[in-house]
């Protein structure tokens, strides 16, 4: 068969981008995102998009109200589609069986039942969200119980790879797409259809198919075994700065080794040093961990636990190395975080370390000032203020102040703090920056991207992480004392 409308339900971050380089590619293939809430599918047609990413901008510009619509009329784009994307969300339960673990599938069966209600002919359905091995089973299940006469589906899974910050590049030039689905003749004309979309600019070489299953725990495979690689690397950092060590240095030599490579070992990369970050690394290390449980493998749950629970122990061992050097008390004193996004490039701020950093300093009574280029106020005070984070949404608005101007946020202040590895942050005149400093004046970069050098010559007491700095007596600490 072949595909000439496409609908796509959830204007997420997934569904957003993967819809628009295809409506870009594909020219003549109708593609329509729809959405629930009209808000974002406002800004989707607005000069504003939602989200954030280098090069979205202009694709989406030069093809929307041609073969792309973004729109909140559901039933009428899944009635028209072919083939229909779920990219809805799939958040980590916050309640019942397999809280905080398990994935929540609500949002997938209501989607599921919503194609089943309106669609009249036969559909290609594809999960596209990231979801735990055999939700495309459920998703089968839900359709075919609802189906009408003489409507077929066939399920694929093609979960997405994309890294925030370069999504645009990871779509247009994939390392691989993985298409899922039965492997039955019905089956292999499915995925056949979908490979076909793909084919029109991606090689034949880097389409790859498999079962559904497979292609489902991919996925997580994949997301679990980046995590482990920060998670091993932070752990390497905390034993360089007991040995003396520089984990740059470590790094660089073990990247070097073929067998390993150098591919997230470095502190510019997925929130290396300070803890990983996003909406998929913690979440799918979780859900795996969950679902080995439920497989009665509970030693490698407790494998994959690790990975998170090193990726926690880095956040609070950053937040510590500031109180304590700060004469072991950081009450009412100011604090400047720089980058709140969970890595350059992007507005995304899901699970960023800063949100844990500044959360552990606004415990201890510190006055937080936060800058970041392309995170606003709103966003910020929703992350430090959520639940999961904050028993007391007051004392952060008592604490908190943003600041649109980092020599602003650095004023009188006692310590800047480097969360993000924005490029901008690596220009900036420090020695203006110290001067409206209050004096010893240190600075906290965690993600090992300034001159250390350069900034102890202007006086900057400077900790990083992975490595102990030399300094002279005048800028050193003294020991806290009763």
């Amino acid at each position: 068969m072949s595909v000439r409308n496409i609908c796509c339900i959830g204007a997420g971050y997934v569904g957003g981008p993967s819809c628009s380089v295809i409506a870009y590619k594909c020219p003549d293939i109708t593609v329509s995102v729809v959405d629930l809430s009209q808000q974002r599918i406002d800004q989707w047609n607005s000069d504003n998009l939602p989200i954030f990413e280098p090069g979205l901008d202009e694709i989406v510009k030069s093809v929307r109200g041609k073969n792309l619509f973004f729109s909140t009329d559901i039933d009428k784009s899944i009635q028209e589609a072919d083939l229909i994307f779920i990219c809805v969300n799939t958040p980590t339960k916050s309640y019942g069986l397999g809280k905080g673990r398990a994935a929540d599938l609500k949002y997938i069966e209501s989607a599921a039942r919503m194609i089943a209600n309106v669609s009249c002919v036969s559909k290609i359905v594809v999960e596209k969200s990231t979801v735990p091995v055999k939700a495309a089973e459920s998703i089968s299940n839900i359709l075919r119980a609802n189906h009408k006469p003489g409507v077929k589906y066939q399920i694929l899974s093609n979960p997405e790879f994309l890294a925030e910050g370069t999504a645009v590049t990871d779509l247009i030039n994939p390392d691989r797409v993985l298409i899922g689905g039965e492997q039955t003749p019905e089956g292999l004309v499915a995925i056949k259809a979908l490979s076909d979309v793909y084919h029109r600019w991606v090689p034949e070489e880097n389409i790859v198919t498999m079962n559904t299953w497979s292609s489902e725990l991919s996925k997580l495979a994949a997301n679990a075994f980046l995590a482990q690689r920060i998670s091993s690397i932070n752990a390497m950092s905390a034993v360089c700065e007991a040995t003396g060590a520089d984990v740059s240095e470590v790094a660089h030599a073990i990247g070097k080794d073929s067998r390993i490579g150098n591919k997230f070992l470095k502190a510019s990369v997925a929130s290396i040093f300070v803890g990983f970050g996003g909406s998929c690394f913690q979440k799918d290390v979780l859900n795996l961990v969950y679902l080995c449980e439920c497989l009665n493998l509970p030693e490698v749950a407790a494998y994959w636990q690790q990975v998170i629970n090193i990726n926690d122990f880095q956040r609070r061992r950053f937040a510590n190395r500031i109180i304590e050097c700060l004469f072991n008390t950081v009450t009412n004193k100011k604090i400047a975080i720089f980058g709140f996004a969970f890595k350059k490039d992007t507005g995304d701020t899901r699970e960023s370390a800063a949100i844990y950093v500044a959360s552990y300093l606004i415990e201890e009574g510190a006055q937080i000032r936060i800058y970041d280029p392309k995170v606003d106020r709103a966003q910020i005070f929703s992350e430090l203020t959520h639940p999961a984070v904050c028993n007391n949404p007051d004392r952060v608005e008592e604490l908190v102040t943003i600041c649109d101007d980092p020599y602003r946020a650095a004023e009188e202040t006692h310590a800047v703090v480097v969360c993000t590895e924005w490029d901008e942050f690596v220009t900036y005149d420090y020695k203006r920056l110290y001067e409206n400093m209050l004096k010893p004046a240190f600075l906290f970069d965690g993600r090992v991207i300034l001159n250390h050098q350069s900034l102890m010559d202007i006086g900057f007491h400077v900790e990083t992480i992975g490595k102990r700095l030399a300094r002279n007596n005048v800028n050193r600490p003294i020991a806290a004392t009763n």
